[in-house]
């Protein structure tokens, strides 16, 4: 018969001699060289993990030894094999404790009577893979909560439905001035000031549907010494202990839009003081450049002596001067207009 290619370490913890001999037989019949432990009693398992930093891919065990059974021996046996899948061997009259056993902790169980090598191969097999998946799991959340309750920007997870918080990191605790305790019995419209809470109540009317549309964007917080605040907030819907919920990223913007319009405000400022001063300075350009066409007109440059010709000259000159002024201040007449036009539109 063909074996499947895998070296496991396996522990047995059962008593019988003959169930032990079967169990070895089934353990070879489908494991290349498998590495097999065997203890008789809990009295020796339990020295067995006192004494030696012991590891092992998986645990077979029986329900009834000399020393212990039943469900004490089984939450003794999962207090000192932590991770470890732990399989148990029960009889027929043990079945409905083997069924309860699942709650337990075990992964999986097994009747004596049914034990075949390939049952005994895949439940094995199955019970690795399981657990594998669940220490991922594990580790994919304690990722999630460092990210989470590591993270410099105010987080929070609350519930779609009833709108109360169901997590908030330190950085909101920080921020916001509410301790844990006062977040986790608030909802997210008691951050919000009133004219925010009206409009968000307004979307509320089908949360199912509206909910992933409404926390993306830059609203007004309250903080709970009441001053107003400009967050930008950033969600994602996730799945919350069997509830949709949504995972929340609030980034204080207040500074930064306080700056932008201040600069906003600058600039139109200096838009209208460009806009007026272009146009009051025009008009007495225009009377200048209206006196020098006067005097260097009023008589012709052939009948004029050398002196007026030279003075004539300096008319000329002067009026150069005054036309290009012009084009400059006509310039920044046109583009203050322009500007004003864009900003009025």
């Amino acid at each position: 018969m063909t074996k499947e290619i895998h070296s496991l370490h396996l522990l047995v913890v059962e008593d019988n001699p003959g169930d032990l001999l079967l169990i070895d037989d089934f353990l070879h019949e489908k494991i290349t060289s498998p590495k097999i432990q065997e203890v008789r009693t809990f009295r020796a398992f339990k020295q067995l993990f006192k004494d030696t930093d012991s590891h092992f891919d998986a645990i077979l065990l029986d329900l009834s030894l000399p020393d212990k059974s039943g469900e004490s021996l089984l939450n003794e046996v999962m207090a000192l094999a932590k991770s470890t899948p732990v399989i148990v061997l029960t009889g027929y009259s043990d079945i409905d404790f083997g069924i309860k056993s699942l709650s337990m902790g075990i992964s999986d169980y097994l009747l004596k009577e049914e034990l075949s090598a390939t049952s005994l191969y895949k439940s094995i097999m199955y019970s690795i893979e399981r657990k594998e998946i669940y220490r991922t799991l594990k580790e994919s959340e304690k990722r999630y909560k460092d990210l989470f309750h590591l993270s410099p920007e105010p987080m929070w997870l609350y519930d779609v439905e009833t709108l109360k918080f169901l997590d908030i990191n330190n950085a909101a605790i920080k921020h916001y001035g509410f301790s844990r305790e006062e977040f986790l019995n608030m909802t997210i419209l008691q951050i919000k000031p009133p004219e925010e809470r009206n409009k968000f109540e307004q979307r509320q009317i089908n949360p199912q549907e509206n909910y992933r549309n409404i926390s993306n964007g830059v609203f007004s917080h309250k903080k709970k010494n009441g001053k107003k605040i400009k967050v930008d907030l950033q969600s994602n819907a996730i799945q919350y202990n069997g509830r949709k919920a949504e995972i929340v990223l609030a980034k204080d913007v207040t500074d930064r839009l306080n700056y932008i319009s201040e600069i906003e405000d600058k600039n139109e400022r200096l838009q209208e003081i460009a806009w007026i001063q272009s146009h009051v300075v025009r008009a007495p350009l225009a009377r200048l450049m209206g006196l020098i066409y006067a005097v260097s007109d009023s008589e012709s440059p052939n009948v004029l002596d050398w002196e007026e010709k030279e003075q004539h000259k300096f008319y000329s000159l002067i009026l150069k001067s005054a036309n290009e002024l012009d084009q400059v201040i006509r310039k920044i007449a046109e583009k203050a207009d322009r500007i004003k036009l864009t900003n009025n539109t």
